[in-house]
């Protein structure tokens, strides 16, 4: 991030009083101040319908840097300084006098400073605004030069591959492709861009990425959090929208991506897009055979009672949206033929952590007894940030003795200096102009292509092989049937705990309906 030299920016945010702004705009944009990766001459404009004056706004964001920045507290003189550069625009996004009130403003910032920077328009509201906002920016003509003009828009970005296509067109029809930033938080994390340069750096890793020599790869994102507050959206969502068809998809297009010609936006995405055409497709049998669904009964996570998700706030009684989906893929290219991809997704399970496991083929020619143990990569996301390779050694002593040994990587051992947020990165990178770690429309619709026979087929079979899992589990079952015979069960890092099973986890294991 050290060597991005940023031009001089006006920087708006569409819900300012938002939770997004709060706990993660403010705090990214508050560490690239106080790190000088901005331009000393750049400013902030916070848009909301809620009346409230300047300072009191600022006192409020103080709250939210103080509690998640990843500083710590705020340096009192630093605040106040950083403070100065924020503007509250009272406005709702549904009247035009909002974005006059706008436009007076940046004006009034470009001319006081004499220059005409950057303008980035990050779009941190309900879906249903997107469309609003994007039209008044144009008609307004607010972003409407090609070099220096962005929109940020958060997912999820349609319901699905209809609604997708429709707003890609809606907004290209007001912007350039090269001014319309699609943004996942995925892809600011750190270990997520180590991903490319520890394939594409590393020649001794590139010539085994194939199926000549891999078996399987497992990509699991658990979350120990539950819905929460969250019922009323994620219910008309469910977490094959909410992680599979986003975050997943992305960290099994950096996996699975061919080299691209060139460490370029373009060239990058290019190859994503390869990988996504190449995925098989499923049609409504191969579904049930491929795809496990379930949804957390009540249980324990971390020593905590939590509630089964039918009993959440603002969620139906009788819901049958997943909160968790287990899935094989399959990608049809000559490099992947055959080798299984598992993805797996779930809330309340029992630790947080994002991990990918590469498992390599058996020895050809195995001449020990005890040589049982395959080869595997381990690439942890969160908790910690390490690549491990397991691989079979000799015990020391006098006989030829194996055992599975680990070399290891991790973050907190080779680095001392605090790494940067994903969206410090992600806001950089848009302020910068590279549009490497996001992604492009045809990108966003290719992965709703492969989701949705998946969820057409949820659709017509609404309680069909619906699985019932404990809160504080794995999962259901079924999950662990999936990667067999590859693997007798899910991999879990050695820290991760495994739940004793318990009556209730085995009630839980139930089908709805089949």
């Amino acid at each position: 991030m050290a060597d991005k030299k940023v031009l001089p920016a006006s920087i708006t945010i569409f819900g300012a009083k938002g939770d997004l702004t709060w706990r993660k705009l403010i705090p990214a944009l508050y560490n690239l101040y106080i790190d000088h990766h901005l331009n000393p001459k750049f400013h902030i404009f916070c848009v909301d319908f809620l009346t409230v004056d300047n300072a009191s706004y600022h006192e409020w964001l103080l709250t939210g840097v103080n509690e998640f920045s990843r500083t710590g507290r705020a340096d009192a003189q630093k605040w106040t300084e950083f403070a100065k550069h924020i503007t509250y625009v009272q406005g709702d996004f549904m009247k035009k006098e909002t974005y006059d009130d706008l436009k007076s403003h940046i004006a009034k910032f470009e001319k006081q400073e004499n220059i005409r920077g950057v303008r980035m328009f990050y779009f941190a509201v309900a879906p249903r605004f997107i469309e609003v906002i994007a039209d008044a920016l144009c008609k307004q003509k607010l972003c409407n030069r090609d070099a220096l003009d962005r929109i940020v828009v958060e997912k999820p970005f349609g319901t699905d591959l209809d609604s997708a296509r429709k707003l890609n067109r809606y907004l290209a029809k007001r912007f350039k492709e090269k001014q319309i930033y699609h943004i996942d938080h995925y892809l600011g994390k750190e270990m997520v861009q180590n991903i490319l340069a520890f394939r594409f750096a590393n020649h001794v890793f590139e010539p085994l990425w194939n199926n000549k020599f891999i078996d399987q790869i497992q990509i699991s994102v658990a979350e120990e959090v539950s819905v929460g507050k969250r019922g009323g959206y994620y219910d008309s969502s469910g977490a094959l929208r909410d992680m599979i068809q986003n975050h997943l998809l992305q960290l099994l297009c950096i996996i699975a991506m061919d080299c691209p010609k060139a460490y370029e936006a373009e060239a990058i995405r290019d190859a994503k897009i390869k990988v996504l055409k190449d995925v098989r497709i499923y049609n409504s049998e191969q579904v049930f055979k491929n795809v496990v669904r379930g949804q957390y009964a009540a249980g324990t996570v971390g020593g905590q009672p939590r509630k089964a998700y039918r009993e959440e706030e603002q969620v139906k009684p009788d819901s049958n949206t997943e909160t968790f989906v287990a899935a094989r893929f399959f990608i049809d290219s000559p490099r992947w033929k055959g080798v299984p991809f598992f993805l797996r997704t779930g809330k309340n399970m029992a630790k947080q952590s994002t991990t990918i496991m590469i498992q390599f083929r058996d020895s050809p020619h195995k001449i020990f007894k005890d040589d049982i143990t395959p080869n595997q990569l381990i690439i942890s996301i969160q908790p910690e940030l390490e690549i491990g390779l397991i691989f079979e050694g000799k015990v020391p002593g006098l006989h030829m003795k194996l055992l599975p040994m680990e070399m290891d990587f991790m973050y907190k051992d080779a680095y001392i200096e605090s790494l940067p947020e994903a969206y410090e990165a992600l806001l950089l990178d848009v302020l910068d102009g590279d549009a490497t770690q996001f992604m492009r429309a045809d990108q966003i619709e290719w992965a709703w292509k492969v989701v949705m026979p998946i969820l057409d087929a949820w659709k017509k079979n609404p309680k069909k092989q619906l699985q019932f899992y404990e809160s504080g589990t794995w999962g259901p079952a079924a999950a662990n049937a999936l990667v067999k015979p590859y693997s007798k069960e899910w991999f879990r890092l050695n820290h991760e705990p495994t739940p004793l099973p318990t009556p209730a986890a085995e009630k839980a294991q139930i089908v709805a309906a089949t």
